[in-house]
Formats: C-alpha cells, structure tokens, sequence
C-alpha cells in the first residue's frame, strides 16, 4: 500500500466515527434545543437574554 492509500483509509475511519458519534449523539442535541426554546433563547438582535440592560 502507498501513502495516500492509508491516508485515504484513515479519512474514512475517522469520517466514519465522526458520523457515528454524531448520530448517537442527536437525540441529546434535540433535547437541548427544545430547553433552549422553553427558556426563551432565540439567536438575533431581539433576543431578551443578549439585551443589554438599562
């Protein structure tokens, strides 16, 4: 085997556990969104929690 062959091999292992991780991770993402919202974060301007005070 040449260089580049492993080096492609070892982009796909870890393009490979990166998807993985992603996916097991999702549900954990979806959960934090939906706290987010509850709370009232929304990113912009209007956001009441990045409003500076008087």
């Amino acid at each position: 085997m040449n260089a580049k062959r492993i080096l492609m091999a070892e982009a796909a292992v870890l393009g490979g556990a990166a998807l993985a991780l992603l996916i097991a991770e999702f549900p954990g993402i979806v959960r934090e969104v939906r706290l987010w919202r509850m709370a009232g974060f929304r990113p912009g301007p209007g956001n009441p929690l990045r409003a500076k005070r008087a």
